[in-house]
């Protein structure tokens, strides 16, 4: 059964709560799980949100400040210790390979399995197979910084009304979706593209042509609102957003549902983020993220 959700295991910036753990997101895509910016503490919040290594298939970095990264060794281990059965890809920014590096080699373990590591150096495509194209687009934080796009392939919707008109049932409806034609009738003529799901994942970073290109068109938007508006001066300076901001960046591109997250310690209201992003004119779902939530895709449209 193909389920396609958000795990969150994490949502604080900066350092951990009594109610927030440092970062961390898995999203569940069909049989495919991938991992976002693993903070310190991911594997514990892994447990107890039911993930197992064997879930992941790829680990996808921002960038290297601790709150994203200072999980990977833990992740890494664990993934060797249980002696994932299959190859597993690690992406993140070129320039901090060697951050990568030290924390996959931070202490002596057993490597039992293949990580191949693709860093990310420029914008484009990262990989692309049938259930999905996986994209980067860099960010606007003091150390380099992408964020994540997942798009999956358009198809096609088949039209009962249409088919019955020319007479195609059975096991010919099947042979027309395969093969695109069926004596004088294709396959548009009895169908409908079904645009293909898209999944973005903006972390730090101001305001900047990324953000847009990554949100474009999204069915979840998952993007960091680390201040309340009033503290924009504050999110500009050490390159952040607000919850307003994300939510006219989600107004903007079209979003469908917006999950909001990365928050400072300094907020105990999660609901104000919730008011500022549709104060700034924001009508899909939207999320205020929390530890440990799931959050299911929307239904195609």
């Amino acid at each position: 059964m193909s389920v396609r959700e958000l795990v969150v295991l994490g949502t604080a910036s900066q350092v951990p709560t009594r109610h927030r753990n440092h970062n961390g997101y898995l999203l569940r895509w069909d049989g495919e799980g991938l991992l976002f910016d693993p903070g310190e503490g991911t594997q514990r919040q892994m447990l107890r949100a039911g993930v197992a290594a064997h879930d992941l298939h790829r680990i996808c970095v921002t960038h290297f400040h601790g709150d994203h990264s200072l999980g990977l060794a833990g992740v890494i281990q664990r993934i060797n210790l249980d002696r994932v059965p299959h190859e597993i890809t690690a992406h993140y920014p070129r320039s901090g390979r060697r951050f990568f590096e030290r924390l996959r080699y931070a202490t002596a373990y057993r490597e039992t399995v293949q990580l191949t590591e693709a860093p990310v150096a420029a914008d484009g495509v990262l990989a692309a197979s049938k259930a999905y194209t996986l994209e980067a687009r860099k960010l606007a934080h003091p150390v380099e910084s992408y964020g994540y796009r997942l798009v999956e392939p358009d198809g096609r919707r088949m039209l009962p009304e249409r088919l019955a008109s020319y007479g195609i049932k059975g096991p010919d409806v099947g042979r027309i979706q395969r093969e695109g034609v069926l004596g004088d009738v294709a396959l548009e003529d009895v169908s409908e593209v079904r645009r293909g799901q898209r999944f973005a994942f903006v972390m730090d970073t101001r305001l900047c042509d990324g953000v847009y290109a990554l949100a474009e068109g999204a069915d979840m938007l998952v993007i960091e609102s680390t201040f309340l508006d009033a503290d924009i001066e504050l999110a500009v300076d050490y390159g952040h957003l607000t919850a307003g901001q994300a939510g006219g960046v989600a107004r903007d591109a079209g979003v469908r549902h917006l999950v909001l997250t990365h928050f400072s310690q300094r907020y105990s209201e999660p609901d104000d983020f919730e008011r500022q992003a549709r104060a700034a004119g924001f009508e899909g779902e939207l999320t205020v993220a929390h530890d440990l939530l799931r959050v299911p895709l929307p239904k195609r449209r």
